[in-house]
């Protein structure tokens, strides 16, 4: 639409004023604004405090709201509801989630609020609806992440309505972007950012204050690598500085696993930690997958499988048959289940107001900048209150040494006015005074406002021995946190000191062990055993099962297999079968992954053994893929559209593809290979027969949908459609009236064919 314009009249003047926009140039700025709300306002966090606006507004609410850890809990609905009406005013389900995120211990590496109810688990159950559930701040984020925030240490902004404050940023002592890491997406762009050991974070910190010159790969002393809250081993140890150094890379990740013995010989494979990313419905698809494995035949080794997963922890067992070989069976699960999977990095978040994918030094180093910002805003907050303390404490010594004469003052004031001005500019105008020494005495006092003040609010009480003696302490006390605070301002290593105090003392009340363990495994390749060729019967019954038997005992049931199965054929083990679906699908099956048994077992329902939907699909025909990919096939719809396609144009290693186009009133009615075949007849539910030669039916690709066969009239459609050799004798049944459609006149394909009433 660039060059294409829009005129916008702007009222209000008498000469109204005409904007001429380009609407490129419109809808690039307006675009450009919308992604940056989105970027900086909702989905990525701030490197500074490692948080999404959402979570910071959860956490500030809930310390407004005074839900601290020494507190009782107070129900999520309550703090949902205050969130959402004062600074989060984006629906309370997006509130909800995050709050119950920061509750997951199974998701953070610190949790940072304290729920209490249904809070979900980590194989997948939600949480509870937030009028059941409540929750407080945890300790951690109370001490660390909100301390502070009333000593003036960050900049508050107004609200969406501009009726409250909150915090442009929280304090947070610790980099929470790595010990929780991030996930979250925008609009072009995406964070992930794994969790990481909150002892190995402050180390590198520390080391950084030290040392400001330090490389990422000096850094990595101390931050080993992700320490994930499900632990399991990062089996990609080498590939992590180049990760930490760009900010972005793949991360492999694996379960633990322990071989157990069990009676009778046998062993298990115990899970006792999962990937990371297998958190929720990954476990039940794991299972699932284990399943999948032992019914395809994929491997033999597995017995049975169960989840006995509690609140003490992760056990998954995979019992496994006598003499099976675990470590060949574990491999299978790393290259077919989600047992290994891969967790993408990307180290983006916002920076001094904009998005930026950081190494691990520049989140640490931006980290620190704020810290010292934080610690620098505080001390100097800190020493302003300190001197105003110390300048009222110097005046009510020095107010204890002439406290006859302030008393003399103030009985002889009219009123406290009076008295003020006497005691900060010596005025003694009005003032009656006892003796003319006291008068000029007075007459030099030279208090400060503040000081005046004090001294006028002072209670008589204060004049007590004990007392004038815990106020000359009190200001000597006070001028030692003048000269410590000076110190900290004024010198980098005192601030550094201070800092680094805090890391350590988060560090010894909230460190724990880590729990990922870091290692260099090769990726799994799994050699596919060589099969021998042998040849099996396939059978198919009306209900659609499918099932294979050995070749001697098809050969010798030959005359069950005609009269009891809908298909009936010879198939290597080495190749696939092919089920065309009325949906034009063609659904194409190993046939080492169909079960194997005697004639009279049941089968498997094709709905196992592929994505066939029974409810909206039927099979049309099942035929070998080694037949259709090396034949020419011919198509007949519904609707009377016929086309003939190159079976090559079918082969793919896909497990479903589109064999024909339909349209959503139409369905596929007959395939059959056309190589040896002259004719094509097509019969409709009206009784109509036509006959032509199945060469008239275009050649065309399998995404085409065939050219008109026959001609319907009404809502007549195409029910049976063949195909015949020259000099076949053929016979169909029409409402109980045998037609020998070989006999049929010979027409032109798209004619209306001739009726046959039964």
């Amino acid at each position: 639409m660039a060059g294409k314009k829009t005129t916008t009249v702007m009222p209000g003047t008498p000469e109204e004023r005409i904007i001429r926009t380009d609407y490129s140039e419109l809808m690039q700025k307006n675009y450009i604004d919308y992604a940056m709300s989105v970027i900086v306002s909702r989905a990525l966090p701030d490197v500074r405090d490692g948080l999404k606006p959402v979570q910071r507004r959860i956490l500030f609410d809930m310390l407004q709201l005074g839900i601290r850890y020494d507190q009782p809990y107070r129900k999520c609905a309550r703090i949902v509801g205050d969130t959402m009406g004062k600074y989060h005013p984006h629906g309370d389900s997006s509130i909800y989630e995050a709050l119950v995120v920061m509750a997951q211990d199974f998701k953070k590496g610190q949790i940072l609020v304290d729920g209490h109810g249904n809070f979900g688990s980590i194989e997948g159950d939600g949480a509870a609806a937030h009028r059941y559930t409540e929750a407080r701040l945890s300790r951690i984020a109370q001490e660390v992440f909100l301390a502070d925030l009333d000593k003036d240490v960050v900049d508050y902004l107004p609200n969406f309505d501009e009726t409250e404050k909150e915090p442009e940023v929280l304090p947070v002592r610790i980099p929470n972007i790595l010990l929780n890491g991030a996930e979250g997406i925008a609009v072009g762009m995406a964070t992930s950012i794994p969790t990481h050991n909150l002892r190995e974070i402050v180390e590198a910190v520390k080391a950084y204050i030290k040392n400001n010159d330090i490389t990422t790969a000096e850094l990595m002393t101390y931050i080993k690598g992700p320490d994930f809250p499900t632990g399991g081993i990062v089996a990609n140890a080498a590939d992590l500085p180049a990760i930490y150094e760009s900010g972005a890379g793949r991360i492999r990740i694996r379960g633990r696993v322990e071989i157990e013995k069990m009676k009778g010989g046998k062993e298990a494979l115990v899970i006792t930690e999962i990937p990371y990313t297998m958190i929720g419905a990954g476990i039940g698809k794991f299972l699932n997958d284990v399943a999948n494995l032992a019914e395809s035949r994929a491997t033999q080794d597995i017995a049975d499988i169960s989840n006995q997963s509690s609140k003490e922890g992760i056990r998954i067992v995979i019992e496994l048959k006598k003499g099976a070989d675990p470590e060949k069976l574990l491999n299978l699960l790393y290259k077919k289940t989600k047992l290994e999977d891969t967790f993408g990095v990307n180290m983006l978040a916002v920076y001094d107001g904009r998005p930026e994918t950081m190494s691990l030094k520049r989140i640490i180093e931006a980290h620190v900048d704020f810290q010292f910002e934080v610690c620098n805003r505080k001390y100097t907050n800190l020493l302003a209150k300190e001197q105003e303390k110390c300048e009222i404490q110097e005046g009510l010594i020095k107010a204890c040494d002439v406290i006859d004469l302030i008393i003399e003052i103030l009985r002889g004031s009219k009123d406290q006015a009076m008295a003020k001005a006497c005691l900060t500019k010596g005025d003694v105008k009005g003032i009656r005074f006892k003796t003319e020494k006291s008068r000029r005495a007075a007459a030099k006092l030279c208090f400060t406002d503040k000081q005046a003040s004090a001294i006028l609010d002072m209670r008589l009480a204060k004049l007590i021995g004990l007392e004038i003696k815990a106020l000359m302490e009190a200001h000597e006390q006070t001028l030692k946190n003048i000269t410590t605070y000076e110190d900290i301002l004024n010198n980098y290593d005192s601030m550094a000191r201070v800092v680094t105090a805090d890391l350590d003392a988060t560090a010894k009340a909230f460190g724990r062990d880590r729990r990922t363990s870091l290692e260099n495994a090769a990726e799994v390749v799994i050699e596919a055993p060589v099969l021998k060729e042998e040849t099996m019967g396939l059978l198919v019954d009306r209900f659609g099962y499918f099932k294979t038997i050995d070749e001697t005992a098809f050969d010798k049931n030959a005359e069950a297999v005609a009269s009891d199965f809908t298909y009936g054929f010879k198939i290597l083990n080495t190749d696939r079968v092919g089920v065309f679906t009325s949906r034009g699908r063609l659904h194409m099956i190993k046939v080492t992954h169909i079960k194997c048994g005697k004639l009279r077992d049941k089968g498997v329902p094709l709905d196992n053994l592929c994505k066939y939907n029974s409810e909206e699909e039927r099979i049309i025909q099942v035929m070998p893929v080694s037949v259709i990919t090396t034949s020419e096939l011919f198509f007949a719809t519904a609707l009377g559209l016929v086309k003939r396609t190159d079976g090559a144009e079918l082969q793919s290693a896909n497990k479903t593809i589109a064999a024909i186009k339909l349209d959503d009133q139409d369905d596929l009615i007959f395939v059959g290979g056309c190589d040896d075949m002259e004719f094509a007849v097509l019969q409709t539910r009206d009784g109509f027969f036509i006959r032509f030669l199945q060469a008239e039916a275009s050649l065309l690709k399998k995404t085409a949908k065939g050219v008109r066969g026959i001609t319907l009239t009404g809502d007549d459609r195409v029910e049976q459609a063949y195909l015949l050799g020259m000099g076949t004798e053929y016979n169909a049944v029409y409402k109980d009236k045998t037609v020998s459609i070989n006999r049929l006149k010979l027409a032109k394909r798209a004619g209306k064919g001739t009726r046959t009433r039964g």
